[in-house]
């Protein structure tokens, strides 16, 4: 018998608000890297008929000139969506021991909050312009400038 073959697809779509401000570093090789915790709600009703709510959190990272704007105009509290992609992330610590963490690899974040007019970057979150593609880097990544 011929095994049947499904099509890869691994395509993330969130909206929520982030659970603490960005933490933005660069890699050795000069990437930048940002990384921020996003809370999603789900509103459902339970099996007695009341309203209910399950929160969940998840990791987004973000990588090259995405990650600078996100770094630069997101803060903690501000409302996102993101698409993306899962991935999971492996290492060892220098005792050896091993860890997995799965995340979600932001490749576009779109800001869904406009900060006043005149008011600085931390002060709100800003609005994003159209995304268009980068010439650098895997050609499903998209940046905002």
């Amino acid at each position: 018998m011929s095994e049947l073959k499904l099509p890869e697809i691994n395509r993330v779509l969130l909206s929520g608000r982030l659970t603490r401000d960005p933490e933005q570093r660069y890699a050795a090789d000069g990437t930048a890297v940002t990384s921020f915790g996003l809370a999603f709600h789900r509103h459902y009703r339970a099996r007695d008929g009341s309203a209910a709510e399950h929160a969940g959190f998840v990791t987004v990272m973000t990588y090259q000139r995405l990650a600078e704007v996100c770094g630069q105009y997101l803060r903690k509290g501000g409302a996102v969506l993101v698409e993306g992609r899962l991935q999971m992330r492996e290492w060892t610590t220098t005792h050896g021991v091993r860890g997995t963490r799965l995340e979600v690899r932001g490749d576009m974040v779109h800001f869904l909050e406009r900060r006043p007019a005149g008011t600085p970057p931390e002060g709100g979150v800003a609005e994003a312009p159209p995304a268009k593609p980068t010439p650098h880097g895997p050609p499903d990544v998209e940046e905002l400038f």
